[in-house]
């Protein structure tokens, strides 16, 4: 019943998170509350590992944390629920495309999701900035020093993100501790 459960937690976030991994991560997060599996320094750690694995992030998260939730066969229901969703939904838009293509009411809602997805990726800021460059009220120097340099780096140089991914991990391993 749990794999289900699962399964049915992670198709809603995969039918309800628009806006792409970083504007899920707090679906994600709720959700794993509700099962009340997973303290927010190990989702944290899940962010951070399903960032800098090859794929979608929300795809890397569910796939994790059904993993360190129940094995393989909850980590394959996890993933298979995120993605499902999209799936579906990608058919129908496909078939109907052409006929709302110009629909206004599509365009509103169209524009309507923009905001919101806007202030889910700046809830995803703020969550990650509380756990890896603040604690609690105190400003960790380093981490911070590393958010800035890669925000330089990657509006005024254009340095791809995997790029600067990579180079924030070595020096992570190095430094951090």
């Amino acid at each position: 019943m749990k794999f289900l459960s699962l399964f049915f937690l992670f198709f809603r976030i995969g039918l309800f998170g628009f806006g792409g991994g970083y504007a899920i991560l707090p679906l994600i997060y709720q959700g794993i509350q509700e099962l009340g599996y997973m303290a927010t320094a190990e989702f944290s750690r899940l962010v951070a590992i399903s960032q800098v694995t090859p794929g979608p992030i929300a795809i890397n998260a569910a796939t994790y944390f059904g993993y360190k939730y129940a094995g393989i066969f909850s980590a394959i229901m996890a993933t298979a629920g995120v993605v499902a969703p999209s799936i579906v939904l990608v058919l129908i838009v496909y078939h109907f495309m052409s006929k709302f293509k110009k629909s206004e009411g599509l365009n509103g809602v169209l524009k309507g999701i923009r905001p919101a997805t806007i202030g889910l990726l700046g809830s995803a800021v703020v969550f990650l900035a509380q756990e890896s460059v603040f604690t609690g009220y105190h400003l960790n120097l380093l981490p911070a020093v590393f958010c800035v340099i890669t925000v330089f780096l990657s509006g005024k140089f254009k340095i791809h993100p995997i790029t600067l991914t990579i180079a924030a991990g070595v020096l992570g391993a190095f430094i951090i501790r």
